[in-house]
């Protein structure tokens, strides 16, 4: 009851502190307890965004597929972990802070955030870093880490999302190469080594995000010059956008090349251009489309294309690892 208690209280010191500068908002809304959860209401869940790691899976299922020996276990509890935990915890937490009004990653009309979100994103996060505990201490700090940069990036009082350059870094850096090695050594029955070869792999997925996270942006920059952000894809414009994320993409494909073809396995990387080929089409239609009119940078448009990329990159990383485990 005791430790019960500490928890709560936690809780309410956290809220004085972060949660503050909104206080005045209702806790409660009127779809509460449809989710039969004390607390949680179908508003609530909705701005947790827990069907939006879907997108995030692709790195989990990278960084599975290039272990040599899996802890199935630990493998299960790490996506539990980060994929119905912590990347939801942080999707709320930013909906919190933000007050978003307009179309969010997978919400064209998000509910209005309540400090109910906050609670819940605490209750999340609290969760998640205990089952981390399982994986050992490594893997609970590391998840500490990315929670922590995660509230860095949306709390008023750092707010990395309003500096473009510290924003972009910040959250390719976490969802890439820190999530990687920390899925890679968190699931390995053996002692994961920081070799040239682990850091070009860290290299390219560092890349990858970067190809992909701007075009998220790319319909937002109205809200986000409103709410005083300045992102990473304000900066360089609608069509710089998607140009840079080509460069980006390009330099991520030349990585991979590398990592497969010195481990003796470009047939992997052949494969994997395979799968890449239906984002390539999509990618390169909508660019045209968007070149001829601005208004093709939606938010429809962006969360398709967010499903073809992340579906075609899950499916080749789960054959990946199922050739790699069979083998």
């Amino acid at each position: 009851m005791l430790t019960i208690y500490l928890f709560l209280n936690r809780i309410h010191i956290i809220d004085k502190i972060i949660a503050g500068p909104l206080k005045n908002q209702e806790i409660y809304t009127k779809s509460e307890a449809v989710t039969g959860f004390p607390g949680l209401d179908t508003d609530t869940l909705k701005l947790l965004r827990i069907p939006f790691s879907y997108f995030l899976m692709p790195v989990f299922f990278f960084a599975l597929s290039q272990v040599q020996a899996i802890d199935w276990v630990n493998a299960i509890i790490c996506f539990l972990v980060l994929h119905l935990f912590i990347y939801p915890a942080s999707n709320g937490y930013n909906s919190y802070m933000d007050q978003d009004e307009s179309s969010i990653g997978g919400l064209e009309n998000p509910p209005k955030p309540t400090r109910k979100l906050f609670f819940t994103s605490v209750i999340f996060d609290a969760v998640g870093l205990s089952l981390s505990l399982l994986l050992g201490y490594y893997f609970f700090f590391s998840v500490l880490a990315y929670i922590l940069a995660s509230r860095a990036y949306s709390y008023k009082g750092t707010r990395l999302k309003k500096h473009a350059i510290p924003g972009f870094l910040t959250v390719v850096f976490f969802q890439g190469a820190f999530t990687f090695w920390m899925v890679y050594h968190g699931v390995s029955k053996n002692t994961a080594e920081l070799n040239n070869h682990t850091l070009l792999v860290l290299a390219a997925c560092l890349f990858l995000i970067s190809g992909v996270y701007p075009l998220t942006q790319v319909y937002q920059h109205e809200a986000d010059k409103a709410a005083g952000d300045i992102t990473i894809s304000c900066i360089l414009g609608v069509r710089g956008t998607f140009i840079f994320c080509a460069i980006m993409f390009a330099v991520a494909n030349g990585l991979l090349y590398l990592y497969f073809s010195s481990a003796q396995k470009t047939g992997q990387f052949l494969l994997f251009q395979a799968f890449l080929f239906p984002v390539i089409v999509y990618f390169l239609q909508w660019f045209l489309k968007v070149l001829k009119d601005n208004k093709q940078a939606s938010f429809k448009n962006t969360m398709r294309m967010n499903f073809i990329a992340s579906t075609c990159m899950n499916l080749f990383f789960i054959t990946l690892l199922i050739l790699n485990t069979l083998r």
